[in-house]
């Protein structure tokens, strides 16, 4: 049933950025996961793609990884891909994930995550009955620039989604972001000064509860 008959926290899947992992992604949310406690709790997924050569920082065990590649074994968001590699797999996993861990009533993403997660936003306002979500957070996102994956915005997407733009995020420049945002109907966009993370201060953390709380009204607030 939905966490608002149910009077649980809501649940949402977490989707990380390329180059992290399941692992990595929570470490980072630590301080969303905090501000969010009591009203809604993340459940993690890995990709299914290592990415080839990680940094110095590698744990062998834990491997950096992608959603998708722009070409192989490698990933740019501005890149307008030929051939891109590996999103049906991604796609599937994610489908997986919502299956294992349901009912999920929402996804956060972060960066490759986010698009991933508007992707899967357009999957669901089309009806694909593997995703049976109800909203999105989509934080630091951006349209993949692949022609094969343009259906993907074809239609402005009719599902609730509040997208976080920073300011200064060298990684996926705020344009994207905002970009990304006019292909959804009625999107909530979320502006912070910062860079490429999730941030989790008292004006994001407002932010997050009033989105949150058009799914799952606050228990006596």
């Amino acid at each position: 049933g939905s966490a608002m008959s149910e009077g649980r926290p809501l649940r949402l899947l977490g989707l990380h950025g390329y180059r992290q992992s399941e692992r990595r992604f929570r470490q980072r949310t630590g301080a969303l996961r905090k501000a969010l406690r009591g009203r809604a709790e993340l459940v993690m997924v890995s990709a299914p793609h290592s990415v080839p050569g990680g940094g110095e920082d590698d744990d062998g065990d834990d491997p950096p990884r992608g959603w998708w590649f722009s070409g192989p074994g490698t990933f740019e968001a501005a890149e307008v891909a030929a051939a891109p590699a590996g999103l049906e797999e991604s796609l599937s996993a994610v489908a997986a994930a919502l299956a294992e861990h349901g009912p999920v009533d929402g996804l956060l993403g972060f960066s490759q995550g986010a698009a991933l997660a508007a992707m899967v936003c357009a999957l669901r306002a089309r009806g694909d009955p593997r995703f049976p979500v109800a909203f999105a957070i989509l934080v630091a996102g951006f349209a993949s620039r692949a022609p094969a994956h343009g259906h993907f915005y074809r239609d402005p997407i009719a599902l609730p989604t509040l997208h976080v733009v920073g300011d200064a995020d060298a990684v996926i420049a705020a344009p994207l972001s905002r970009e990304l945002a006019q292909h959804f109907v009625e999107p909530v966009v979320l502006t912070h000064p910062g860079g490429h993370f999730v941030p989790a201060a008292a004006p994001q953390k407002k932010a997050y509860l009033d989105f949150l709380d058009r799914f799952c009204p606050g228990q006596g607030q």
